[in-house]
């Protein structure tokens, strides 16, 4: 199904091709974000909503997760999840809240999204239906630990809407709501944007969000440079121009 090896010994997708070899999820129908219940049944977690709002908007970068390999532009190899199956769904979402840029990411360089719910707005996020063991195997791999272990706190991240299971960048696990019975999950960090400094991503970095937002959300170019120049860590650091010359690139206008 995939136009490109995500296997550790693979060529290496440019950014173009990435973008077109995640037309498979496109075509299953993102025209607009999907509303959301505010819970799930605790009992309701075989199958799990993961909401990304970082680089795994882009699909294709969301399957070196899945299946291995290293992404373009990224420094290290992804050992991959237990199961490497594609999402069973794939869907726009807007959790409330919004996202900052900060620390220093080994895999990317420049500043990491990580996302606060208490910050005023909304935030652009890509649901993918998938079980609960490839969302812990994703988690494990975000923290740079290998794979195979699944969280047996998920019933109590619905009934709590949070719980951290670490002080790591990516050790907070959330509840955002609930979709057609299956709870939404992210990971964020522990701490809220006001407590560190905001740090620019890097430019490999933010085309993962630019594909991302525009394969999912079918945004224009100025929409996704708008919402990205006000984040923390963008703002200050990166230009509309030089936001928009970086849309330019992936959404090919």
């Amino acid at each position: 199904m995939n136009d490109f090896d995500v296997t550790a010994g693979g060529a290496e997708p440019d950014a173009a091709d990435l973008l077109r070899s995640s037309d498979v999820m496109v075509r299953r129908g993102e025209a607009r974000p999907v509303p959301m219940t505010v819970s799930a049944p605790a009992d309701a977690c075989e199958l799990v909503w993961y909401a990304a709002y970082g680089s795994n908007l882009y699909a294709a970068r969301l399957r070196y997760y899945l299946a291995g390999g290293r992404p373009p532009g990224a420094r290290r190899v992804l050992p991959g999840c237990r199961d490497a199956s594609e999402p069973l769904a794939t869907a726009p979402v807007m959790l409330p809240g919004g996202i900052y840029f900060a620390l220093e990411s080994s895999q990317w360089a420049g500043g990491m999204a990580m996302y606060d719910p208490q910050l005023p707005g909304t935030v652009a996020a890509r649901a993918y239906l998938m079980t609960a063991g490839q969302f812990a195997d994703v988690v494990a791999q975000e923290m740079y630990r290998e794979p195979g272990v699944d969280l047996d706190v998920l019933d109590d991240v619905v009934r709590h809407g949070r719980v951290q299971l670490g002080p790591g960048r990516y050790e907070t696990l959330v509840c955002a709501g609930a979709r057609d019975g299956h709870p939404i999950f992210t990971f964020t960090a522990p701490w809220s944007a006001a407590e560190v400094t905001p740090n620019a991503p890097a430019a490999a970095y933010l085309r993962m969000l630019v594909g991302g937002l525009h394969e999912s959300h079918r945004w224009d170019r100025e929409q996704i440079a708008s919402y990205l120049h006000a984040r923390p860590g963008v703002a200050g650091a990166w230009t509309m121009a030089e936001l928009l010359a970086l849309a330019d690139e992936l959404t090919g206008t």
